[in-house]
């Protein structure tokens, strides 16, 4: 699909209608009890992830808990995000204080610094420069940006599909770095408090490691449990927009959203791994949504796209990957031809 597919003349405000059909079933409402148990459960995922590090203590079988903590720190993050949303809380001082309990404090994430990139990224989908989920980094995801890459750059370019899944073991690092620099540069509110959380992470994290582990098991866990929990949070979100189509700024709101995003299927275990990111279009849409009413949304929205002509991606978990592969191996080709 090209960006001249996504231009379309609508009459009046296409949204505005399929936002009244949502309100109409209150949809927008907040589902405290689903949140209370959905917290509580993730809060003992990582607290019983931690108590069986320290039982089973100096011993290399520390690598089975390493992989359950991969789990349930991308779980972690996966609240941190229904809470920047405002989809747990409905004001803004409560959703950033268990924010920065979830991310700085539990992941080690700025969660000030990915707030705001995670805001641009919803304000301008897939769009090459205004969305920082498609800039030109390690990653390309538009063919104009590939071009004149060399060195390890291009050699990554021209090899990026199948180097994807590998990269993606160096994302927890990524969101470090970048954590560290946003705070640097003065771009997130409260430093001072989002410096000191993230410190007391890192100080209690590390010491746990290599107080109870030998220093080669504390590295080979430390490398273990980062590398998984990069994988597992990239995988969350690369099917929902990864080789969909780059809007050039002209689209009104729903097709700007709708267009742009995948949603991927495949039930409760689907929705449980993926913190609700598989109803994709729903959540861009309505961002405020809570994660349980997305589902519900769902066929309205997909029944309204039907009702005025614009097409509704959904496809599974398998084929998203092979969607955003292909398009890597695509944005790929001109360099590989020039090689």
């Amino acid at each position: 699909m090209t960006a001249s597919t996504l231009r379309r003349s609508t009459t009046g405000s296409d949204f505005a209608e399929l936002n009244r059909r949502i309100n109409a079933l209150d949809l927008m409402r907040r589902r405290p009890a689903y949140y209370v148990v959905r917290l509580t459960l993730v809060g003992l995922l990582v607290a019983g992830g931690w108590t069986a590090f320290f039982l089973v203590g100096d011993s290399w079988w520390t690598l089975a808990v390493a992989v359950v903590m991969a789990v349930a720190f991308a779980q972690l993050a996966l609240v941190a995000h229904d809470l920047a949303h405002r989809q747990v809380f409905r004001t803004a001082r409560p959703s950033a204080f268990a924010g920065r309990i979830a991310g700085n404090l539990g992941v080690g994430m700025s969660y000030g610094w990915w707030m705001d990139k995670h805001t641009r990224h919803h304000a301008n989908p897939n769009h090459d420069d205004l969305d920082p989920d498609v800039a030109p980094e390690v990653l390309i995801w538009a063919t104009e940006s590939a071009l004149g890459r060399r060195g390890l750059a291009g050699f990554v370019t021209r090899h990026q599909a199948g180097l994807f899944f590998p990269l993606l073991t160096l994302l927890s690092t990524d969101l470090k770095v970048s954590s560290v620099k946003a705070l640097r540069s003065g771009r997130v509110k409260q430093p001072a408090l989002e410096a000191t959380l993230l410190i007391v992470h890192a100080v209690a994290y590390l010491g746990a490691l290599f107080l109870v582990l030998s220093p080669l098991q504390a590295i080979a866990f430390l490398l273990v449990h980062q590398a998984l929990f990069g994988v597992y949070l990239g995988m969350t979100f690369a099917p929902n927009h990864k080789g969909m189509p780059h809007p050039d700024g002209t689209e009104d709101y729903l097709r700007k959203q709708v267009l742009t995003s995948r949603n991927v299927r495949g039930g409760w275990f689907v929705d449980v791994a993926l913190g609700g990111l598989n109803y994709q279009i729903e959540h861009h849409l309505f961002p405020g949504m809570p994660s349980p009413n997305l589902g519900k949304a769902q066929p309205i929205v997909r029944e309204y796209c039907a009702e005025i002509g614009v097409p509704y991606e959904q496809t599974g978990l398998i084929e998203s990957y092979r969607q955003a592969l292909r398009h890597l191996h695509e944005v790929g080709a001109a360099l590989r031809e020039k090689s």
